[in-house]
């Protein structure tokens, strides 16, 4: 008994003495091992390749040599190439076709599947079925789709003794032939983001307004739309930079014709870089998509970001 006595007062610290302890706000190296992985990849996958690119964009560069430095003579070679600057409108006017449609028809899912019922829940997996498939399947389909004589859209129009449209072969209908099977296959994001937004705005302001016998286009536009107002900007910004990268669809449908009117920025890129082997162009190439997505995103973001402030 005594000798337990001896330990305790000898282990118990002495009246008056501070102890030392460990600061929880120092940082802990040890914690950065959790995140290696990450930054190696994306250094490794985006940094590098980023920096990569825009050195080769400033050389004569090929497959087997880096070749010379010829400064900003790619990019001007760029301006003045009719292919290029056809694929630059390519690339817009597919974006434009797109991007509307699918924030707007997201939206309109998500007010409509906004239930807690099991046909909404059916709805929305079906809906969201089509963004799990890889492009092959997609183009596929819609091949089958837009087939002449034989294809579903004209077995369809044949039962009204009608033609269907030649969405791959005519010039003017070939990038919107292209744009609805994008929005077919890239809806289900959309829409699962707007619901997500609306199943957080609160159900009391929802009661408030019905007490004040508010109808439903006054509880969409006054309470609905203001509150999800950051995740419609979000879906934006998101399907610009997505659209912007249009290559998979264009090339397994059309190969960028007829008359590379349906060949976007990306699509050149592979072309002159591993089809003409012209890496330095490829790359000035892709230099170039990189500030049209960030100048479209960021116009996008700040001119409704402006909108909402003035509202």
């Amino acid at each position: 008994m005594a000798d337990q006595m001896t330990i305790r007062e000898t282990a118990a610290p002495a009246v008056g003495v501070r102890v030392p302890s460990a600061n929880i706000y120092a940082p802990q190296w040890r914690n950065f091992v959790f995140v290696a992985p990450f930054l190696f990849f994306f250094t490794t996958l985006l940094i590098l390749p980023l920096f990569w690119g825009m050195w080769l964009s400033v050389h004569k560069a090929d497959t087997f040599s880096t070749g010379r430095f010829v400064g900003l003579d790619n990019y001007v070679r760029l301006v003045h190439d009719k292919v290029f600057l056809q694929s630059v409108w390519n690339t817009f006017y597919f974006v434009l076709l797109t991007v509307p449609a699918l924030a707007l028809i997201g939206l309109f899912l998500a007010l409509c599947l906004n239930r807690r019922t099991r046909t909404a829940a059916v709805l929305r997996t079906l809906f969201f079925s089509s963004s799990v498939l890889s492009v092959t399947i997609v183009t596929l389909i819609w091949r089958i789709v837009y087939i002449p004589n034989v294809g579903l859209l004209s077995t369809i129009y044949g039962w009204f003794g009608a033609t269907a449209p030649a969405f791959i072969s005519d010039p003017s209908l070939a990038m919107i032939g292209i744009a609805i099977a994008t929005i077919w296959w890239c809806i289900g994001l959309p829409m699962m983001l707007f619901l997500s937004a609306l199943q957080q705005i609160p159900q009391d302001i929802y009661e408030a307004a019905a007490l004040d016998n508010a109808n439903r286009w006054q509880t969409l536009r006054s309470i609905t739309l203001p509150s999800i107002k950051r995740t419609f900007i979000l879906v934006i910004i998101i399907q610009i930079v997505l659209q912007f990268q249009l290559f998979g669809q264009a090339w397994l449908m059309t190969r960028g014709g007829p008359n590379n009117l349906t060949k976007p920025i990306v699509l050149y890129i592979y072309d002159t870089a591993f089809r003409r082997w012209d890496l330095g162009m490829g790359a000035a190439a892709s230099e170039m998509l990189f500030v049209l997505i960030l100048i479209a995103a960021m116009a996008q973001y700040l001119v409704t970001r402006n909108k909402g402030d003035q509202a």
